[in-house]
């Protein structure tokens, strides 16, 4: 090969290579224009999709929050109806408990005052059969004769108010004997503060010996015991006969 024909193919080469180069080129910028509008159509989708998107949510929110605002009215509402009711039947129960409380009290006082009554009424038949006893009866008693018998007898003097149901009286001793229908152990120390409340009533009586007797229809075993280690007579009914159990008797 002659160098003409060698240059020539080279120079041929060369353009062909340059026109090659030029047509990348050319079809690059057309890529990247492609590229470059394929991006924006991106990006306007995009766009576009998110504000359809936001839309969207915007709208779901709205109808949530209308929801949950329709929903809390409606919560309200009930709750509202049932403090209403529930007041009122507060209201409707404080009312009949009232009534029912007022029933109770006026049938409890009731029952208090029949049962006052009755015990009223037996202390009054144990009170009129022993001091009918007594004083129809032997007057020796406590181991002496005494003189006078006195019952329901009073003592004013304050701090010391008290009352004597029968009450023997010679010179020198005074016998203070309470009576109950039914005795029973908390009796003895109404019966004991009878000595002491005596001598302040009627200090005319100072000097004097005092006996105390606990008189009833009915003991029980405690309260005729504790009568006994206080020195304290017991009387009582034994069929139709007034006995006084004296053991252990003692001055005050």
């Amino acid at each position: 090969m002659n160098r003409e024909l060698f240059y020539q193919d080279l120079r041929e080469i060369s353009q062909s290579l340059k026109e090659y180069r030029e047509l990348l080129i050319a079809q690059g910028k057309a890529s990247d224009a492609e590229f470059k509008k394929r991006d924006e159509e991106r990006e306007r989708d995009a766009a576009k999709r998110k504000a359809e998107l936001d839309a969207e949510f915007k709208r779901r929110d709205e109808k949530y929050e209308e929801e949950a605002a329709k929903r809390k009215a409606e919560l309200d509402a009930e709750l509202k109806r049932r403090d209403e009711e529930a007041a009122k039947r507060k209201a409707e129960f404080d009312a009949e408990f009232k009534k029912r409380d007022e029933e109770f009290k006026r049938f409890w006082s009731k029952i208090n005052k029949e049962w006052g009554s009755q015990q009223n009424a037996l202390g009054q038949v144990a009170e009129e059969y022993f001091y009918n006893s007594i004083k129809s009866g032997n007057a020796n008693f406590f181991g002496e004769t005494f003189d006078d018998i006195l019952n329901n007898l009073e003592g004013e003097v304050i701090g010391y108010i008290d009352e004597y149901d029968i009450l023997l009286i010679n010179g020198k001793s005074i016998a203070l004997i309470e009576v109950k229908y039914r005795a029973r152990e908390n009796d003895i120390k109404k019966v004991l503060r009878k000595a002491q409340t005596f001598r302040v009533n009627f200090p005319e009586y100072a000097n004097h010996k005092v006996y105390l007797g606990l008189a009833s229809l009915a003991f029980n075993d405690d309260a005729e015991a504790l009568c006994k280690e206080n020195g304290i007579a017991v009387i009582k009914q034994v069929g139709d006969t007034l006995v006084m159990f004296e053991e252990n008797i003692k001055a005050y």
